[in-house]
């Protein structure tokens, strides 16, 4: 079986081994290396070539490199090509501890207590225990119930948000258009892991931030288009929210005189908050290659529909 990596040089050339040792029957080839373009049946991506079509007229899988696939543009590759996206545990991990570090840093004040560092200010706040400190989870796929099964156990009082309804031990979990104000109403600190669809760009503005508690707080970890930068930093001038900690923007990185940057109730990160593990990252791929030529079910298959 021939397959084709076009993302990161340096991961490329680490599966590149790893799969020569493990499954020598799987030829990796790295981009624009392809090998014979009539041969190959999968494409490891991260933006896959302009006319995919012209360049593997035999394709039948397309693998982001990633944990989502709102980075391609479905409509530009052939209806029928499976497209999956990542599901591996670095990267579920990976998303875990950085939400569970963004959420302790806020539920303790920390933004503040930074603040009050660079002015030499020694000053103490009361603190809430975690069973009085509401977290909101919007987006509840495998990274979301990873995250609220850590945040469970350290003793936040958890809520989630879906699209359609879930149920989860521990959490109250509301889902649609319909039960989104009561949701936010029950979130002190809200964190956004949804992917990116027509509906969740632009989500978080200044409509959703009013309709949480006066004084909370986001975690952006979701997707950069679905933040208005503007109505964010009208939200923490107005106290509406509090602080914020943002990993994902648009565009990224951002312009140098982006007010973010210098924000003193910002935390801002490059996009790191989960990031593909390389061993266990092409363990998962050589399974679902697998279960590909078994003909079974794709771990991470894309609902075309949906988007996600």
């Amino acid at each position: 079986m021939q397959i084709v990596y076009k993302s990161e040089p340096e991961r490329g050339r680490l599966w590149q081994r790893w799969l020569a040792q493990q499954a020598p029957d799987i030829q990796l080839h790295i981009w624009p290396e392809t090998g014979d373009p009539d041969q190959v049946e999968a494409l490891i991506a991260w933006q896959p070539p302009a006319d995919i079509t012209a360049c593997f007229p035999h394709l039948k899988l397309l693998f982001s490199v990633g944990a989502g696939a709102d980075q391609f543009d479905l409509n530009a590759l052939p209806p029928d090509l499976p497209v999956v996206r990542m599901i591996e545990p670095g990267l579920t991990q990976g998303m875990v501890e950085y939400v569970t570090f963004a959420v302790l840093g806020l539920h303790r004040d920390m933004p503040r207590y930074f603040q009050q560092q660079r002015q030499q200010q020694w000053l103490a706040h009361s603190a809430l225990p975690a069973a009085q400190r509401r977290v909101g989870v919007m987006g509840m796929g495998e990274l979301g119930q990873a995250v609220l099964r850590q945040l469970v156990a350290l003793g936040f009082d958890c809520a989630g948000w879906s699209r359609t309804p879930r149920q989860f031990t521990g959490v109250r979990c509301w889902h649609g258009d319909d039960q989104l104000a009561d949701f936010l109403a029950h979130s002190d600190i809200l964190v956004c892991l949804l992917p990116l669809t027509t509906t969740t760009h632009g989500l978080l503005n200044s409509a959703l931030f009013n309709q949480l508690p006066y004084g909370a707080a986001l975690v952006q970890a979701g997707r950069g288009p679905q933040l208005n930068h503007d109505h964010l930093l009208l939200a923490l001038k107005s106290g509406q929210l509090r602080a914020a900690v943002i990993d994902v923007t648009d565009p990224e990185p951002l312009p140098a005189d982006h007010p973010f940057w210098q924000h003193p109730a910002i935390w801002l990160t490059p996009h790191i908050a989960s990031q593909t593990q390389n061993d266990s990252a092409i363990a998962a791929l050589l399974d679902n290659l697998r279960r590909y030529q078994h003909g079974e079910p794709l771990h991470g298959l894309i609902d075309r529909t949906r988007g996600y």
